[in-house]
C-alpha cells in the first residue's frame, strides 16, 4: 500500500493556474523586480530629485549631470515591461504630479504654451508630407531662409525616410512648443532635444520624431512631429493628461532651468503688458473665474486672493479696456458685467490680429520693404468661399492651423484690397508657384450622381447590388464599354466602401450590397459635403514684368483685347495699380513689334487673331528649344488629329500652362487641364476638333470627359 502511495505521489504533477490578481499585495510579491524598477523610476522623476548634480553653475545652461542625465537614466529602464499602457504612456507621471500639483502653475515658473493634435491615418493621402513641407517653408528660420528639419541625432533629418517609417502608423502626433521667453533662449534645438529625451523617459519608450524651429512670428516656437509607434512596434498611446499637462510641465522645467525663475518684477511687467491687448489674456481668465453669472464686484474691501498675481489694480485697468471694446459695462460704482461671449470674441480678435500680421509680413516680403505699408482697412477676410471671385497675385500660403494640413492664402487683389482665404487642400496648390496670378472662386456644388452611382443603381435588383453579376454583364457587353471591366467593378466596390463608412449603403457579404431607395440623393449630398468649397485657377505663372516683354499671349494681352468690359474689376491701387501700369507698357510693346497699331483717332487696333498668333509663336519657339534639349522631334497638334503618348507633366509659358505629351521619338505641347494633374506618367490620347477644342482619353480609351 505504501508502495502504491509512493508511485501515485511521483506521478502527481502540480499545474498551477494563471495568477489572476492585478494589484495589491499579491502583485508586490509575485512581481518584485518590476515593483523595484517602478519605485526607482518614480524617485528619479519626482520633483524633489530633479537637481541631479546641479545646473552647471550660475549661467543657467543645462549639463549632463542635470536633467539630461536623469533623462538618460530613465531611458535605461525602457526594456522593462511598461505598466499602465491601457490608459496611455505617461499615466504614472500624470498621477504623481497631479497629486503634488503642477509646478508650471506655480509663480516663478516660465510659461510655455503647448498645442497638440493627434492625426489619424496621417500617412494616407499625402497629408503628413504636406504638413512637413509647409513647416519647412521659406522664411521660417532665424535668417529668413527655409526651415531646417532636425532630429534627435542629426541636424538635417531626412523627411522622406521619416514619412516612410510612419506610413502605416495608425496615427501621428503633432506638437507646437512655444516658450514665452524663447527669444532669450540660447538654442531652441538643444531645448527641444532635451525635452524629447525627457519625454521618452516619461513614456518609457524611444520616439521617432523630427522638429523645425520657427522664428517667423513674434514668439519663436518649435514644431515637433512624432510617428505613432513605440520602440516595440506597437501603436504609441499617450495618456491624455500627459499631452495636456505633462509635456508643458517638462517644457516649463527646462525653460526655468535655463533662464531662471521669473522674478516678481518681471511677472508684473508681463501682466501689465497684457492690459491693452486685443486678445484673451490671463487677466481675462482671472476676471471670468471671479465673475458670478457675468457680474463682478470690484468695490474696495473685496480683494482677490493674496496668492493671485492678478491684483485688483490690474483687473480694474483691464475692465476699463474691455469697456472701451464694448465687452464690459460698469452698472454701478465698482460693479461690472461681462459680455457673455467675452472669451470667444477676444480669441477671435486675437486670431484676426495674427492673420493681419501675417498679411503684413507677406506684403513686406514681396515688396522687400520698399512699398508703403497697406492700410488694414483694405484687408478682406474670407472663410472657405469668397462671395465673389478674387483675382490677384498670390503673396503667401501658410497652414490655417499649424497643427493641421489645410492652407490659407494671401492674395493681393486687382480690386486694391488684400484678401485672406482659408481652408484649401494642399493638392490644389501643388502646381501653383508663389507670385503667380490666380483666380479664386466658389466651386460648383455637385448636383448630379456620378456615372458609377448610376451604373450601380441600374444593376441593383430588389435593393441588392452584386458586383459579380454586374461584371458578367459588362463582359458580355465588352465591345460597348470603355475601359477594363475588372478595373471598373473594383472602382464601384471602392465607391461603395466609402459610402458604407458614411452609413449610406450596407455590405451584407463579399458579393452583396444593400442599396437604399434614396441612394442617388444621399450619394450626391455626400459628394457635395466633401467637395472643395472654392477653386484656385492659375491665370499666369509669369509676373507682370515678365509678361510685358514676352512673345506669347499673356494675361495682359487678354485684358487688352477684352477692353473696358474686362478691366472693370480693377482699381488703381495696390496690385490693381501695378496691372494698370503693366497694361500701358505691354500695349506700347505690341505697337513697337507691329502686333498693334494706332488709328488717326488715337485708338489702338490689334492684329486679327492676336491671341492665337502670339500663342502659336511662343509654342513653336519653346517646342523647338525643347526638341534640341531633349533630342526628340517636336510635333505640333493640328485640327482633326490625334496624338498618343505619355503625359510627362506641365510646362509654364507666357501663354499659359501646357502639358508635355511624349512618345518614342517625338513630343507635343498641348493646353493643360487641372483634371489631368493626377495622370502624370500615364498613357493617353489627345485630339483636337475643328474648333480647336481638346479632348483627352486615358489608356485604352477611357474618357476623362474634359
Amino acid at each position: 500500500m505504501a508502495q502504491d502511495d509512493d508511485t501515485a505521489f511521483r506521478a502527481f504533477r502540480p499545474r498551477p493556474g494563471r495568477i489572476r490578481s492585478k494589484g495589491g499585495a499579491a502583485r508586490g510579491r509575485t512581481d518584485f523586480l518590476a515593483a523595484v524598477r517602478t519605485q526607482v523610476r518614480r524617485q528619479s522623476l519626482s520633483p524633489g530629485k530633479r537637481g541631479g548634480g546641479g545646473s552647471g553653475g550660475g549661467n543657467g545652461r543645462r549639463s549632463s549631470s542635470g536633467l539630461g542625465a536623469i533623462s538618460r537614466a530613465g531611458s535605461a529602464s525602457r526594456s522593462a515591461s511598461y505598466r499602465g499602457v491601457g490608459r496611455g504612456r505617461g499615466a504614472s507621471f500624470v498621477r504623481a504630479r497631479g497629486i503634488a500639483g503642477w509646478r508650471h502653475q506655480v509663480p516663478g515658473s516660465r510659461r510655455v504654451t503647448v498645442k497638440a493634435r493627434v492625426v489619424r491615418q496621417a500617412g494616407k493621402g499625402g497629408g503628413a508630407a504636406a504638413h512637413l513641407r509647409y513647416i519647412q517653408r521659406d522664411g521660417t528660420s532665424r535668417d529668413g531662409e527655409r526651415g531646417v528639419l532636425y532630429g534627435a541625432e542629426t541636424d538635417r533629418a531626412d523627411a522622406k525616410a521619416f514619412l516612410e517609417r510612419g506610413a502605416e502608423d495608425r496615427h501621428q502626433f503633432r506638437f507646437i512648443v512655444s516658450p514665452e521667453d524663447a527669444d532669450r533662449m540660447d538654442d531652441l534645438t538643444d531645448f527641444t532635444r532635451d525635452l524629447m529625451t525627457q519625454m521618452e523617459a516619461d513614456l518609457g519608450t524611444r520616439l521617432d520624431w523630427v522638429a523645425v524651429n520657427h522664428f517667423n512670428t513674434a514668439h519663436p516656437h518649435v514644431h515637433v512631429v512624432v510617428n505613432g509607434r513605440d520602440d516595440q512596434g506597437k501603436d504609441l498611446v499617450i495618456d491624455g493628461g500627459y499631452i495636456t499637462h505633462g509635456l508643458r510641465e517638462r517644457a516649463s522645467e527646462f525653460a526655468t532651468l535655463e533662464l531662471g525663475p521669473v522674478s516678481e518684477i518681471e511677472q508684473r511687467h508681463k501682466l501689465e503688458a497684457e492690459i491693452d491687448r486685443d486678445r484673451f489674456t490671463r487677466i481675462d481668465r482671472a476676471l471670468l473665474d471671479q465673475a458670478r453669472d457675468g457680474s463682478l464686484d470690484m468695490r474696495p474691501g473685496i480683494e482677490t486672493p493674496a496668492s493671485d498675481l492678478v491684483d485688483r489694480r490690474l483687473r480694474l485697468s483691464r475692465l476699463t479696456k474691455l469697456e472701451r471694446m464694448g465687452l464690459a459695462n460698469q452698472t454701478a460704482p465698482g460693479r461690472w458685467t461681462l459680455d457673455e461671449r467675452l472669451e470667444e470674441r477676444l480669441r477671435n480678435l486675437g486670431e484676426r490680429d495674427d492673420i493681419t500680421k501675417q498679411m503684413h509680413r507677406a506684403l513686406k516680403a514681396r515688396d522687400k520693404g520698399t512699398a508703403p505699408t497697406r492700410d488694414p482697412a483694405h484687408f478682406r477676410f474670407h472663410g472657405e468661399t469668397p462671395e465673389k471671385p478674387v483675382i490677384g497675385r498670390l503673396l503667401d500660403r501658410h497652414l490655417t492651423d499649424e497643427l493641421g494640413e489645410k492652407l490659407s492664402l494671401v492674395v493681393d487683389g486687382l480690386d486694391g484690397r488684400v484678401h485672406h482665404l482659408r481652408g484649401f487642400d494642399p493638392a490644389q496648390m501643388e502646381d501653383i508657384p508663389g507670385g503667380a496670378i490666380v483666380e479664386i472662386a466658389a466651386a460648383p456644388v455637385p448636383d448630379k450622381p456620378r456615372p458609377s452611382d448610376r451604373a450601380i443603381l441600374a444593376h441593383t435588383e430588389e435593393g441588392i447590388y452584386r458586383p459579380s453579376a454586374h461584371l458578367e454583364q459588362m463582359q458580355l457587353d465588352r465591345w460597348s464599354i470603355k475601359g477594363n471591366p475588372e478595373d471598373l467593378i473594383k472602382g464601384h466596390v471602392r465607391r461603395l466602401e466609402a459610402l458604407r463608412r458614411e452609413g449610406i449603403v450596407e455590405r451584407l457579404d463579399a458579393d452583396r450590397w444593400r442599396i437604399p431607395e434614396d441612394f442617388q440623393q444621399r450619394s450626391v449630398a455626400y459628394d457635395a459635403a466633401r467637395a472643395p468649397k472654392a477653386t484656385v485657377r492659375l491665370l499666369s505663372a509669369f509676373d507682370l514684368e515678365a509678361q510685358i516683354g514676352a512673345d506669347g499671349a499673356t494675361l495682359l494681352d487678354r485684358r487688352l483685347v477684352a477692353g473696358a468690359s474686362r478691366d472693370g474689376d480693377r482699381v488703381e491701387a495696390g496690385f490693381g495699380g501695378e496691372v494698370g501700369d503693366a497694361l500701358a507698357r505691354r500695349q506700347k510693346a505690341l505697337i513697337d513689334r507691329g502686333d498693334a497699331s494706332l488709328t488717326p483717332e488715337g485708338m489702338v487696333r490689334y492684329r486679327k487673331n492676336l491671341l492665337a498668333t502670339l500663342e502659336g509663336r511662343e509654342v513653336e519657339r519653346i517646342g523647338q528649344a525643347m526638341a534640341e534639349k531633349r533630342g526628340k522631334l517636336w510635333r505640333p497638334l493640328d485640327r482633326f488629329e490625334t496624338i498618343q503618348g505619355t503625359m510627362k507633366g506641365p510646362v509654364d509659358l507666357a501663354s499659359g500652362r501646357f502639358a508635355v505629351l511624349e512618345s518614342g521619338h517625338e513630343f507635343s505641347l498641348v493646353p493643360w487641364r487641372p483634371e489631368i494633374r493626377k495622370q502624370r506618367q500615364k498613357e493617353m490620347a489627345i485630339s483636337m476638333d475643328e474648333h480647336g477644342g481638346i479632348s483627352w482619353e486615358l489608356g485604352r480609351g477611357r474618357g476623362l470627359g474634359l
